[in-house]
């Protein structure tokens, strides 16, 4: 099946409204950009729950049509609908259908983390059989190793787990931390997340690689005191995060922290201060994670 893709710059704090009603209208998705990016003029935008993000000034907006859709009077609406007049100019492009699930198997190629982990896709052989190779299929979750917040708790892991431990994974995604960390010789390990699809994919990963992962909703009740604990989340949650993980991680416990921008560590540490010795201890690009030990 054929599809049509429009393309078009609209004001940043309209987009939202516009990709909105094109959704309502009968696009298939809908994606925003920076239209300004690779520019001078290119702005970074990290928006997570509890937090105000300023949109970009100008937003490339893409939407992708049925073939059979008459896409003009749908954009004109959905601009009207959000108070654009008149309506920006828009390009309109073929886009031939496709192996979706081959393509974004493409993407995601066996890779080192730290010393000894490979992070090897499913549907991948793995590089160096006697590694500890984590086999993952991520699905729908977070957590593919490829993103820096990731790879900073993997390298922390390597270094922490020395045998034995009861690791917690908050906001497990796709179980790739907590499976890590019983490849790593941890003794037990629990995985919490809000999403049942990210529950469903990291119950999957552990039973293939051979590991039993404790998978639960975050609803339900946690009877698990951590030696470990590691939270890869973003800053807002983690901040209000604070006091449940204090809770279940044991004295002495030591404790990660990622998804955190540089410019946002020192409020999550200053969360977490009342029961850790926490700071940032390593940096990716904007990305740091905070590390430390709880107290008595």
């Amino acid at each position: 099946m054929a599809w049509q893709r429009l393309t078009v710059v609209v004001p940043g704090p309209l987009a939202a409204s516009i990709a909105d009603a094109l959704g309502d209208a009968g696009a298939i998705s809908t994606d925003l950009t920076d239209a300004d990016a690779g520019t001078a003029e290119e702005q970074a935008v990290f928006g997570e729950p509890g937090s105000i993000a300023a949109p970009w000034p100008r937003a490339q907006l893409t939407a992708l049509f049925p073939a059979h859709a008459d896409v003009a009077p749908l954009f004109h609406a959905a601009c009207s609908h959000a108070g654009v007049a008149p309506p920006p100019a828009f390009t309109l492009d073929a886009l031939a259908d496709a192996d979706w699930v081959r393509e974004t198997q493409a993407q995601f190629a066996p890779m080192r983390v730290g010393k000894r982990l490979w992070i090897v896709p499913t549907w991948c052989v793995a590089p160096e059989p006697g590694a500890l190779n984590l086999v993952l299929d991520p699905g729908a979750a977070f957590g593919t190793g490829s993103h820096p917040t990731t790879r900073l708790c993997l390298e922390w892991l390597e270094r922490e787990v020395r045998g034995g431990e009861r690791v917690l994974d908050y906001g497990c995604g796709s179980g790739i931390l907590a499976i890590a960390a019983m490849k790593l010789g941890a003794g037990a390990a629990a995985g919490v997340d809000i999403d049942p699809l990210a529950l469903e994919a990291a119950g999957y990963n552990a039973g293939v690689n051979g590991v039993l992962l404790d998978v639960r909703t975050a609803g339900e009740a946690l009877e698990f005191l951590a030696d470990i604990t590691v939270a890869n989340i973003l800053a807002n949650p983690l901040r209000m995060l604070a006091p449940l993980l204090a809770t279940h991680t044991a004295a002495r416990g030591r404790i990660a922290l990622s998804g955190v921008l540089a410019a946002q560590a020192g409020e999550v540490a200053a969360a977490y201060a009342p029961w850790f010795d926490i700071a940032v201890d390593a940096r990716e690009g904007d990305w740091v994670r905070l590390a430390g030990a709880k107290r008595q």
